[in-house]
């Protein structure tokens, strides 16, 4: 061998050496990442690793080995060419699926007695979430993964290798580090989309101009199936494992070890499994997970119990359809689907115009739902949806029901009975309410005006609003509601029918007009169910609200985008009503929570004419604002001045720091500008020191700052 032969295979040598390693330190880092959700590496730093693996491997083709994270993705179907079927070496058979507690128990009976086993010797059973994705199988040969197959009609499965390898959960060599990887591994799982996920997915979706997804369950079997791994690879997808099925080279006695084998040899693994010794136990699981079903971050239909113990699941075995050895306990269903009769146009009390669907009543997770939320135009127009179709509804926990598709469209001629079913709430006389669409194979649009008031809607961003505030009759009296409630000016036992009595009586035109009622008792009285009594708790209710706080009134006015805390944060801010209509929106942005847009927002509500004869309205009715009492001068440290927090505070939360503050006679500002006295610097602030610093303001770390509070500094760790 000449000395230039020599220089070549070590250079191979090192090469191979090197990709090695890289492959091992990417799927480890894959595993930190996809698996246990505690990345140990900036993607930055992932990429150059990647980068270079897929450099040595150009230069050395002989390099590439099917486990390389360079080759998860490969190449498309060829056109026309479908998915191999195959046949799975152990049939993929069905769980009996149960709906109540006696048909578990009955379940369980026929066990024991098939197993001839003592009336008081519990069985071990392990319960798991039952996923609602798509099945799916991988074969491992030596620790590498050579096949993936769907379920198919469980005897075959279309073999979707290629897509499967695009999951980064799922590890295209067994790690092997405690436990030796078997020479033959089947393990079988669901194919899955995170709800999150899924609802940033279909964001990305609608923005790149693609129809959304129905859920994440036909998302994830339509994304397995695809012909190209590169456009699979743009899911979401992941994989949960339930079984081992085969496997040669290691023997379990129990599924609870083969779970624990398959977290050494880096799959996921469910997280929410619980061993339970005895049938109790089981239905325990079950209410429990039950209850958490709208907390864990896919979508669940019930609970699968399996016998823990291998050997009994072999003198079990299977009936021609499903295994005897574990049950499906099902959940009752969080999804239905239903026609759509109607879609109405809502005014809200601040004016948003809301689509809400009208559905026949169907029952979805024990709750009869009737209707849905649109949430607005775009998403109507996104999620594809015509009148009659037959939509998909989703409800999750307690959360109102969601159209989430359409199931099957509307098609062939209006029903003969369409026009007598739509809903008794949307008629009006002998016709329908405006702004609402009815007619059968119609598509939505928004309507060009108030389906109250007829004033023409004016659009912001994805949404329409009337803007005739104090004249749309929906809009006064929701308005007189947000104000009166609790946090604003506190006005108990003013119901929605006595607001909307005293609107149609022409004695109330906008909140202002409560306090000018005193002089309207009579009317008042003569009102229907009213009487004495209910005037004379009602106005003595108005006379206590006359004297609200800065902070309560602000939150009354419904000014948008200004809740509770943000008048509050106001109300600490400016001394004054006077002093915070003057604000410019430059100043108004020193508050925090408030932004841009919100500044320009109550800007806007300030100049506007019709709110100043509000404001006009309220005070000739009576009412007189009640400031916080000032600070007495003095010495402390923060009295009249400006504070703004930066970075993490290891000593007290952000809102206690700016409560102490606050008591201490100071404000508290979001962003810095000259008038800011104070800089408090916590753990990772640093952006706005060099701007303190530029406009000569005081920088104070977190023990600074306690001890000019007069708090005692937490001690040092």
């Amino acid at each position: 061998m000449t000395s230039g032969d020599a220089s070549k295979l070590a250079a191979s040598e090192g090469a191979s050496a090197r990709a090695a390693q890289l492959r091992a330190e990417l799927a480890r880092h894959d595993h930190l990442y996809y698996v246990l959700a505690k990345p140990a590496l900036s993607d930055a730093e992932y990429d150059r690793l990647f980068r270079e693996l897929a450099e040595l491997e150009r230069a050395h083709p002989e390099l590439v080995t099917p486990d390389s994270p360079t080759q998860r993705v490969g190449a498309p179907l060829p056109e026309g060419q479908g998915f191999e079927k195959r046949r799975h070496e152990v049939p993929m058979l069905s769980i009996d699926s149960l709906f109540s507690e006696e048909e578990v128990r009955d379940f369980e009976q026929k066990i024991r007695r098939f197993l001839s086993l003592p009336e008081g010797e519990p069985l071990d059973w392990v319960v798991e979430p039952k996923f609602d994705g798509a099945s799916a199988s991988l074969t491992y040969v030596d620790g590498v993964l050579v096949r993936g197959l769907t379920r198919g009609d469980g005897e075959f499965g279309e073999d979707v290798t290629a897509n499967l390898r695009t999951l980064r959960n799922v590890p295209l060599r067994l790690f092997e580090g405690e436990r030796k990887a078997p020479t033959l591994l089947e393990v079988r799982g669901e194919v899955l989309i995170e709800r999150e996920a899924f609802a940033r997915f279909n964001e990305q979706r609608v923005a790149a101009g693609e129809a959304p997804l129905a859920n994440p369950r036909n998302a994830a079997a339509g994304a397995i199936r695809r012909s190209d791994p590169t456009e699979v690879a743009r899911y979401p997808l992941v994989f949960q494992p339930w079984a081992v099925v085969r496997i040669e080279g290691v023997r379990f006695e129990t599924y609870w070890e083969a779970r624990t084998a398959l977290d050494t040899w880096h799959f996921p693994v469910n997280r929410w499994a619980e061993r339970a010794q005895g049938l109790e136990a089981c239905l325990a699981c079950h209410a429990r997970l039950e209850k958490q079903r709208s907390e864990l971050p896919f979508d669940v239909d019930g609970v699968v119990a399996k016998l823990d113990r291998l050997d009994l699941r072999e003198r079990l075995g299977t009936t021609a359809r499903s295994t005897r050895w574990q049950y499906a306990h099902k959940f009752p269903a969080n999804e239905a689907t239903s026609t759509l009769r109607a879609i109405e146009c809502q005014v809200g009390a601040l004016g948003r115009i809301t689509p809400r669907a009208h559905v026949d009543p169907v029952e979805i997770g024990g709750v009869v739902v009737r209707h849905s939320t649109l949430h607005n135009a775009d998403h109507v127009r996104a999620l594809g949806v015509r009148i009659g179709d037959r939509v998909l509804l989703h409800r999750a926990g307690d959360v109102i029901p969601q159209v989430t598709g359409v199931a099957e469209p509307a098609g062939g001629a209006e029903p003969a009975d369409w026009r007598e079913r739509v809903p008794e709430s949307l008629r009006r006389g002998d016709g329908i309410a405006k702004g609402t669409l009815w007619q059968w194979g119609a598509g939505f649009e928004m309507p060009e005006r108030c389906p109250d008031c007829d004033t023409a809607l004016v659009q912001e961003g994805k949404f329409w609003r009337c803007p005739n505030l104090y004249g749309c009759r929906t809009q006064i009296v929701g308005r007189t509601l947000l104000g009166t409630r609790r946090g604003a000016l506190e006005i108990d036992g003013l119901g929605e029918r006595m607001v909307e009595q005293l609107h149609d009586a022409g004695m109330l035109r906008g909140l202002a007009d409560l306090f000018h009622l005193d002089g309207r008792r009579a009317e008042l009285v003569d009102l229907d169910r009213w009487g004495e009594k209910t005037v004379a708790n009602l106005l003595e209710q108005i006379e206590r609200a006359r004297h609200p706080s800065f902070e309560r009134f602000l939150t009354s006015l419904g000014i948008p985008d200004i809740g509770g805390a943000t008048a509050r944060s106001l109300a600490l801010h400016f001394a004054t009503l006077d002093e915070l209509q003057r604000a410019s929106a430059d100043e108004l942005q020193h508050v925090e929570g408030i932004g841009p847009e919100s500044a320009a927002s109550l800007r806007a509500w300030f100049d506007a004419e019709s709110n100043q004869a509000l404001l006009q309205r309220f005070f000739a009715g009576g009412v007189v604002l009640e400031y916080p009492r000032p600070i007495v001068a003095g010495e402390g440290p923060f009295v009249g001045k400006t504070v703004v927090f930066t970075g993490t505070l290891a000593g007290l939360g952000r809102a206690e720091a700016k409560k102490l503050v606050e008591t201490l006679g100071g404000k508290v500002a979001s962003a810095i500008s000259a008038k800011t006295h104070f800089l408090v610097t916590g753990e990772g602030g640093g952006s706005k020191r060099a701007k303190a610093a530029e406009l000569g303001i005081t920088v104070l770390d977190e023990p600074e700052f306690l001890a000019l509070a007069g708090r005692t500094p937490p001690p040092a760790t």
